[in-house]
């Protein structure tokens, strides 16, 4: 039997790529793009399709190769570039020189088209659109139960705000049928309660990156009516920062990715604590402005004492006192009440997805620093009690009456004015002395 004879992998591929190259040559090629991937080298790389093929094309140094901005996933191009065989992976790519657009595909025209017709509809106005809560309970996600877009939006959920509930409504989001699917999820988040579910606040719509046609099914009307008719504000976050879509358009509010839509809806726990404390601060600050002014009223009143009478003064400095105590009381009713209203919040939430010793630290800090500060304010209000008790004795030691009760008494001339020394009278000046009953008038006859 003789021996066959038989080339090499390699020369076969070689006799290949020798074809290829001598018998096409450079040649122009129509088609659509699909799968566009820009490399930090500045090589980009896609792939060329019609109804019934695609080729694998590459553009070495992109961004100086002519017509090179009319590269877009979707978009109906001619290019102009010469066929390779790539011998160690046996696989056929045309290696692009120039481009020139050729109007859109079929999937951008696709696009263009239901985007105009919504926008015509009003979909997209911004009136329409709804605020996202500042505190929501429950929040909802449609996207696939295994994808790692799932999974980034958990671990930003329970980082910022592990208190928490998430509920999650898997759909498909790829492939043919994926737009029913995604619809029926939406639809599914809004009849939660009758599911047995918790009803979310919000609802998270999207999935990570990929093609034009990855992202297709959120192009689709039927998900764009179900975003539109849900009662749940819903923020969309398909694919990259780069990629828009349809449901991105229709949305309350449009993520550039799923991360970041965790980010939009949940608040953050560290943001919320510093705000507690910024409360306890300001309150601080209103409790001893007020004592500042009540302390600085006593002040003036004790070096006035002998211009005023001293049970009017007295009286007047109780009800001041009064009053100040009655809207200190509500000003520590209000901030306890809203911090008991915070924690009580926190603490129904907690146990699901956090442990409770965390939120059991945090309480006991908040108990510590209202005794304290309760403790200091009752020393201050005892100081300033003693300091009134401590006025009221020597307004009555003081006092005018009490003064006159002693044997004493004050002479006014005809005036009313005091005489403190007598060279200010002259002879015949008529004088009043007050005594501690009665008065008595006279008339100067010596000095």
């Amino acid at each position: 039997m003789s021996e066959i004879e038989a080339i090499s992998v390699t020369q076969f591929a070689r006799r290949i790529r020798n074809l290829l190259e001598i018998q096409l040559g450079e040649l122009w090629i129509e088609g659509e793009v699909s799968n566009l991937r820009k490399q930090s080298s500045g090589h980009w790389y896609f792939s060329l399709k019609d109804e019934s093929a695609q080729i694998s094309c590459a553009m070495f140094g992109a961004s100086r190769r002519e017509g090179n901005q009319s590269l877009k996933d979707g978009a109906k191009v001619q290019i102009f570039g010469e066929t390779s065989f790539y011998e160690a992976r046996g696989t056929t790519q045309i290696i692009v020189q120039k481009v020139r657009a050729r109007g859109l595909g079929d999937l951008q025209a696709r696009f263009e088209a239901l985007k105009q017709k919504l926008n015509q509809e009003g979909v997209f106005d911004s009136d329409r659109k709804r605020s996202l809560p500042a505190f929501p309970r429950v929040v909802g996600i449609v996207t696939s139960s295994t994808g790692a877009a799932l999974q980034d939006i958990l671990n930003v959920l329970q980082r910022r705000s592990p208190w928490l509930k998430v509920v999650l409504f898997p759909s498909a989001v790829q492939g043919k049928g994926a737009e029913s699917s995604i619809a029926r999820a939406i639809e599914s988040a809004s009849h939660a309660s009758a599911l047995g579910l918790p009803k979310p606040d919000v609802l998270i719509v999207g999935r990570g990156g990929g093609s034009l046609e990855d992202l297709w099914n959120f192009n689709e009307e039927v998900v764009a009516r179900a975003i539109l008719s849900s009662p749940i504000p819903i923020v969309s976050a398909v694919g990259h920062e780069i990629d828009f879509t349809i449901s991105d358009f229709v949305a309350d509010l449009r993520a550039p990715t799923p991360s970041a839509a965790a980010e939009l809806v949940a608040p953050d726990r560290e943001d919320l604590v510093d705000r507690l404390e910024g409360f306890d601060k300001r309150l601080r600050r209103e409790v001893h402005g007020v004592l500042n002014r009540l302390s600085e009223q006593l002040d003036y009143y004790e070096r006035s004492v002998l211009n005023w009478d001293s049970e009017r003064l007295f009286q007047g400095q109780i009800i001041r006192l009064e009053r100040v105590m009655s809207r200190f009381s509500k000003l520590v009713e209000q901030s306890l009440s809203q911090r008991e209203f915070v924690v009580a919040k926190y603490q129904a939430n907690w146990s699901y997805y956090h442990p409770r010793e965390v939120l059991k630290r945090q309480q006991e800090k908040l108990e510590a620093k209202t005794t304290k500060f309760l403790s200091s304010v009752s020393t201050l209000l005892g100081n300033q009690e003693a300091r009134v008790e401590k006025l009221g004795a020597m307004l009555h030691v003081l006092g005018p009456e009490n003064i006159l009760e002693r044997g004493f008494s004050i002479t006014f001339n005809d005036r009313g004015e005091i005489i403190k020394d007598a060279a200010t009278l002259s002879h015949g000046d008529e004088l009043q002395t007050k005594l501690f009953r009665g008065e008595i008038v006279s008339r100067v006859e010596s000095v």
